[in-house]
């Protein structure tokens, strides 16, 4: 097998990892609120992160050299993870993803104010049939928007801005300090909203918290493996295979099936998504590639964002 069949298969099976992570998500979610979720999983996830940050040996402090991008992007984070667990223990799994898929066209669109980047004609078009896309798996005026909807749009709004920021201030920040901010910020912000919706949690939920934690991290460490093996524009598109997995854990879990609307929505979405990732990959469509160099998928606070993790290793951006 070719280093570049090998990076394929380990970035499947990390989203596959990523859709498992999901569908515990959604399990809890029906017998906890988001926020006790969230801050039980990060509370889990610390040990974890912890290993990486006694890695960290630069001697420069941990103040920011970008305070209000800074706060910025911890700020998108903590909405964006509140958001994105709220929405999967609602929504169902095939919707949740279908509006989440929508990031890489949010990236390319907050990178025009945030990296001065120009957006041609084509890729334009390609924007224009993501959001067409998006607005046919909402169905506004056919059917009911919840707040699930809302939170799914939300979560991919805080992603892409925390995405497309890094871009901007990556390369001054240390980088335990783009690490240690959104995560100390996701514990407090959930911690002080735990007395006011928590709930008694079994053995096995709090089991379960921490292999919501463990899936993450495991996930984030076999796609920073796939990235040293293959191209970017390879591994980008395998986030897509969580679709299936979606439909699979939706309908053995939770009686669910994607209906006609969600199925082309996300047809779209998804084409929109390739096609920007294609552009950027040869070359001279976008200076600053952010969706390319996105290597984080929407919202997941119990790891580290895969591009800080990968400089924390020593593998470059």
């Amino acid at each position: 097998m070719t280093p570049q069949a090998r990076g394929i298969v380990l970035a499947l099976l990390a989203f596959a990892l990523y859709a498992g992570h999901d569908t515990l998500v959604k399990l809890l979610g029906g017998r906890h609120a988001p926020f006790q979720i969230v801050f039980f999983t990060v509370l889990f996830a610390f040990p974890l992160s912890t290993l990486m940050l006694i890695g960290d040996r630069e001697p420069r402090s941990l103040r920011p050299v970008h305070p209000g991008w800074m706060a910025a992007r911890t700020v998108a984070i903590v909405i964006s993870s509140a958001a994105c667990f709220y929405a999967f223990s609602v929504l169902p799994l095939a919707d949740t993803y279908a509006i989440l898929f929508a990031m890489p066209i949010l990236i390319t669109l907050l990178a025009i104010p945030i990296l001065g980047e120009r957006v041609r004609l084509r890729r334009g078009v390609a924007i224009a049939v993501g959001l067409i896309g998006v607005g046919i798996v909402l169905q506004p005026g056919q059917a009911e928007l919840s707040l699930g909807h809302l939170a799914a749009l939300i979560s991919a709004l805080g992603s892409a801005t925390a995405a497309t920021i890094v871009r901007r201030i990556g390369r001054d920040e240390r980088n335990v300090a783009m690490l240690i901010y959104p995560s100390v910020a996701t514990f407090v912000v959930m911690g002080t909203a735990l007395p006011f919706v928590y709930t008694p949690m079994s053995g096995l939920d709090f089991g379960l918290n921490a292999l919501i934690a463990l899936l993450a991290f495991a996930a984030m460490l076999l796609t920073i493996e796939a990235y040293k093996r293959a191209e970017a524009a390879l591994i980008a598109p395998m986030q897509y295979s969580q679709m299936l997995w979606a439909v699979f854990y939706g309908w053995l879990l939770f009686d669910e099936w994607p209906g006609t609307a969600t199925f082309a929505g996300v047809t779209l979405i998804i084409a929109s998504g390739l096609y920007i990732v294609f552009r950027e990959a040869r070359g001279g469509a976008s200076e600053n590639t952010p969706v390319l160099r996105t290597r984080s998928r929407a919202a997941t606070p119990s790891a580290p964002r895969i591009s800080t993790a990968r400089r924390m290793l020593g593998l470059g951006r």
